[in-house]
């Protein structure tokens, strides 16, 4: 009996936190709105996210992971973090400045393939007919609903799945390549660390890059960057952590399968976007072919 009520009590904490992470995308296109730029509305997402990481850190300054950590590990935690966290999440949010939200979500949910596919090419671990037939399903899927986007909303559509499947990439690479880290950190401080390190060079790409007054746009910039912030961050990371730690990482993929789906809803209800049957069709097809996946593992 618990460990039914444990099941479900992750399921619930997992599928929570993919609708929370699926929220971004809406609230962000809604930011486009008042004329913020990426890189802006990005800065706002990690200067209301920092406190909270860093708090995160020194409440578990004294919990040492049951590993002596070398400085390599620390190297190779930060070079995740630019990779994970910072590129894929500038990726994300350049790429949403040409496509729509829910078509975003699509195309982001590649990962899990992607990570098949990295750990055949440079890991050497073998692609399954099954996992084979899944990730061919996927990108059916994705070809599908992408073409018939395309058909509606004109060339700017390649530019943003350009951006946006660079950030599955990103955010793939840093799966694969950081599952050996987290034993050695644990789950909350390796995600607390990731997220200042992609922090610091969010804003380090701001003195930089941009040119924008950070306290010129108006109040509502400010209230969206801070609902980024908490509500599609820093509280679903927790949630999605504690889940993957409840269920496993492979049932948290057949859960996952509420990212495309939900960001349709929210799209629809606060972006008025609507999909045509195609674009349904592909999202589908997609989520089939992780689940699958998932399955599978």
């Amino acid at each position: 009996m618990l460990a039914t009520k444990q099941l479900w009590y992750g399921i619930a904490l997992g599928a929570l936190g993919v609708i929370m992470f699926s929220s971004k995308a809406v609230m962000v296109k809604l930011a486009y709105n008042y004329g913020v730029d990426s890189i802006s509305i990005l800065l706002l997402r990690m200067l209301f996210s920092f406190p909270f990481y860093a708090l995160i850190i020194f409440i578990n300054r004294n919990n040492n992971a049951a590993v002596n950590l070398r400085s390599t590990d620390y190297a190779w935690l930060v070079f995740f973090g630019i990779v994970g966290y910072y590129l894929a999440s500038y990726f994300d949010f350049v790429g949403l400045f040409y496509i729509k939200a829910s078509l975003e979500r699509i195309i982001l949910f590649l990962y899990p393939t992607i990570v098949l596919l990295l750990n055949r090419f440079f890991l050497k671990e073998p692609i399954t007919k099954i996992q084979g037939l899944a990730i061919g399903l996927t990108y059916l899927g994705i070809v599908i609903a992408f073409s018939d986007e395309v058909a509606i909303s004109g060339s700017n559509t390649y530019l943003g799945g350009f951006f946006i499947m660079l950030s599955a990439i990103t955010y793939a690479s840093y799966l694969v390549g950081s599952g050996w880290l987290i034993p050695k950190f644990g789950v909350i401080k390796f995600t607390a660390y990731a997220m200042l390190v992609s922090c610091c060079c969010v804003f380090l790409h701001y003195l930089i890059i941009s040119e924008t007054n950070i306290f010129s746009f108006v109040w509502e910039v400010y209230f969206l960057g801070f609902l980024i912030a908490i509500f599609a961050t820093v509280i679903p990371s927790f949630l999605v952590s504690t889940s993957i730690k409840m269920i496993s990482s492979s049932n948290f993929s057949i859960v996952a399968g509420l990212g495309p789906i939900s960001t349709i809803v929210l799209a629809s209800v606060f972006l008025n976007e609507s999909l045509t049957l195609a674009q349904l069709f592909g999202a589908l097809v997609v989520i089939i072919g992780i689940v699958i996946v998932a399955l599978k593992k």
